[in-house]
Order: C-alpha cells, then structure tokens, then sequence
C-alpha cells in the first residue's frame, strides 16, 4: 500500500499528539505516601489524614502502616515517604537532641525553626491533642491510698510495685528523670513489660502503677485512674502532621487541607477512637471515616 506525503505526516501528527498525552497522563498522576507508626492511633491519624486529602483534593495517597520506631522520621529524610504525624516531645528530644523541657510552646517554635533547615520538611498545624505519658494506677488503688497526683504518689510508692515499657524504663524524659523528681521509690525494681501487656498487668494485679499514655483508650473502660503530673515533669506531646517541603512546593493544596484539622481532634476525642479500635476491634479506617463524617459531614 502506498502512503502519501500527506498521509504519512498527519499519521506522524497523531502518533506525536497520543504520545504526548500519554506522557502528560502519566506525569500529571498526583500521588503523595503517608506513613503511621506500629500502635493503633498512628494508623489512626494517618487514615483521617490521608482520607480528607483524598476527600478534598485529586492527589491520591499510599499508605505505609504501622513501621516500627523511628523508620517514619526516616523515611522522610530519605524522601521515601511524604508525611505523617509525629509528636513534639519526641522530636525535641529524640531526634533533635534537646534537654526535655515542659514549654510546649518554646518546643513548637524550636521544631518549626529546625525541621526545614535539617530535615527539609515542615510542621503543619497541631491536631489539637497531647499524648503525653501517663502514670496510671487501678481506681480501687487511687481510691485506698487517696491518690490523685503523682506527688501523692511518691509517699505511698515503697508499697507499690511498678510495671513500664522497656523504652520508658531508659529514656530520658521516662522513669529515671521521674523518679528524681518526685521521690519515687517502689517496693522493688519496676518490671519491664511490652508495650500491649501494661493494662493487662495492672488488671491482673501483676503490678500497681503503669507508664501509658493519655490518650489510652482502655483508660474509662477499665476504671483506671491517671495521676496529674503536679510537677509539669513529661514534656509535650502534641500530635503535628509534618510533610516535605518539596512536597508542599509541589502540591501547595496540601498545607491547607491538612491545616483545616488543626485543633479538630480532642484528647477525649482520641481516646475514643483508640477505644474503638483497641477495645472494640473496629476497623482504623472506618473509625477515621466516621469521625470525618462527624467533623465535616459528607463535604468533599
């Protein structure tokens, strides 16, 4: 078959033009990886994140659950994930090294000035809860020895056994540091349990006092009591999406939307949600839908 010159050159054009959109078609696909780390309120966070930028904008979003540690700070550094929401505490201490201090808002600034010049990525705004450690005891304990701080605590601490996580037991801002400060001193050396085991330990009597966190959501159901800390002794814990800067600069829409779940989510709020998943086995994703639906409605 003969091809003219003519036909030979719109053929040329539309081959050119499929390929062109082709390559527009998968260059313009608008994708960002959001990250939790491995205990229920990560996965938690990272669905309501995750769902409101789907809900709000085209930019779809991968989802990396449940890494253990620090792998999520990591993997942003790396810029093999995008976001996730991190705590203040743990930032001014564990990764940029800081004395802990209890001025959230000396904290927060110090975080906002440090994170785009070493770790190119910023902080957005807070969620509007503080995880902060918690020193737990059963309700009957609190009620016998008339505890409701832990000042009052420490008096009464030669007759309690204490149970903490292994990273609680050796961090800075954990036990040694609260011991000092409160003169605590237990019945005998504080055991060291996983993380899943303290409520159970504490339920069973293995143990008296428990190191959690304040957004437990076994705390109400179980009847346990959280000790105030009377000495501001734990530092801030505030839940804060923190994102890449080259990210931001290439999906500007982001900053805005995540910025729209800023102070949106209570501490009461966050336990229940943790309830529902650690205590009623509640899918994570479904109960970040259904609190979205409670905050926003059906917007999209």
């Amino acid at each position: 078959m003969r091809i003219s010159k003519n036909d030979f050159f719109f053929s040329s054009c539309w081959l050119l033009s499929l390929f062109a959109v082709a390559g527009c078609t998968s260059s313009s696909k608008k994708q960002v990886v959001i990250c939790s780390k491995d205990f229920s309120e990560q996965v938690i966070l990272a669905e309501i994140l995750a769902r409101r930028i789907e809900a709000k904008t085209d930019i779809k979003v991968e989802r990396e659950l449940n890494l253990g540690g620090s792998l999520c700070h990591q993997s942003l550094v790396a810029g093999k994930i995008d976001l996730y929401v991190e705590y203040t505490g743990t930032a001014y201490t564990n990764i940029l090294k800081q004395k802990t201090t209890s001025d959230s808002k000396t904290v927060f600034n110090y975080i906002k000035q440090e994170y785009p010049q070493q770790f190119k990525a910023e902080w957005i705004e807070p969620l509007g809860f503080n995880n902060s450690f918690a020193i737990i005891v059963r309700g009957d304990d609190a009620k016998k020895f008339n505890l409701q701080t832990i000042s009052q605590l420490g008096k009464v601490s030669p007759k309690l056994r204490a149970g903490f996580g292994p990273e609680f037991k050796e961090r800075e801002d954990g036990f040694p540091g609260l011991a000092k400060t409160y003169g605590i001193k237990f019945a005998e050396e504080p055991k060291e349990l996983l993380l899943g085991l303290l409520v159970q330990a504490l339920q069973q009597k293995e143990v008296d006092v428990i190191a959690g966190n304040t957004t437990d959501g076994l705390i109400e159901s179980f009847g346990l009591v959280v000790l105030k800390d009377d000495k501001n002794y734990f530092p801030s814990y505030e839940a804060v999406p923190v994102v890449r800067s080259q990210i931001l600069t290439k999906y500007p829409e982001l900053r805005s939307v995540l910025a729209e779940l800023g102070g949106k989510i209570s501490e009461a709020e966050m336990r229940k949600m943790n309830y529902l998943v650690d205590g009623k086995q509640q899918d994570a994703g479904e109960v970040a839908q259904q609190f979205l639906q409670q905050k926003f409605g059906n917007s999209n």
